[in-house]
């Protein structure tokens, strides 16, 4: 029996899956949260994407961290996540159109970088964006080694003058509780949020859509009643429903 999505590799970024054959197909890339690229989670939204006719790249763009371990968002240059969109286009397997999604971290990154490269009026910009649970400003940075308890081999306190993020080279105008202007993107966007998500606060996906709206943007916002940062199975399946419409219409 023949598998009906396989793995595929964009060559100096990152891999991920596609339905089989030499498409081409509409292609999407997948930006992991604070869990790392290593947890596998990016890479089953990829598989979920790609059965549904999508060409999905998950791209690890956390420092270090392995298979037990989740890398750093700390100085993560954005530069080469806009080289990994231009890549994407040029892929032999990819459609026309690009995507950009991610959630939690990958959420706060999709909408900066989108935010930055509309701003200084870069090619290549994703034709439609997705993000779930996003902070509406710029977060500090992400040390894994916070997460271990106090006493194990390796804990360090928090660092607040560490930042998670640089754009060509600096991140002086990306400092921690800086807005993301993503009312820039003039493109479909599709933003979502559990209401009792405890560790981004919807009332942040609630801002940036009353400052779209101000903008005379109209993104498509879903709120999940009830839910968490993470997802019930019947709210993970609606999600996916949603997610998958959104990038039909607008990538197909």
């Amino acid at each position: 029996m023949s598998l009906k999505i396989v793995r595929r590799s964009l060559p100096n970024f990152g891999w991920g899956y596609s339905p089989a054959g030499d498409g081409p197909f509409p292609a999407i890339l997948l930006l992991h949260g604070s869990e790392g690229s290593w947890s596998g989670w990016n890479y089953r939204s990829a598989a979920i994407l790609a059965a549904h006719g999508f060409l999905a790249i998950s791209l690890g763009y956390s420092k270090g961290g392995n298979s037990w371990n989740a890398g750093n968002i700390i100085d993560v240059p954005l530069d080469r996540t806009a080289e990994a969109l231009a890549a994407l286009r040029e892929f032999d397997l990819s459609g026309p159109k690009i995507g950009l999604y991610g959630a939690s971290r990958g959420a706060e990154h999709a909408l900066l970088l989108t935010s930055l490269m509309t701003r200084d009026g870069l090619a290549d910009l994703p034709d439609a964006v997705a993000a779930h649970s996003p902070p509406d400003v710029i977060c500090g940075a992400f040390n894994a080694k916070m997460w271990r308890d106090a006493g194990d081999p390796g804990w360090q306190p928090w660092d607040p003058a560490s930042r998670a993020w640089t754009w060509r080279g600096s991140s002086d105008q990306l400092l921690p509780t800086t807005k993301i202007e993503i009312e820039r993107f003039g493109g479909p966007l599709f933003l979502s949020h559990g209401t009792r998500d405890a560790t981004w606060s919807v009332d942040m996906t609630r801002r940036l859509w009353e400052r779209l709206k101000h903008h005379g943007r109209t993104p498509e916002v879903h709120l999940y009643e009830g839910e968490g940062h993470g997802f019930s199975d019947d709210a993970e399946n609606q999600h996916y429903e949603r997610l998958i419409d959104f990038f039909t219409r607008h990538l197909s």
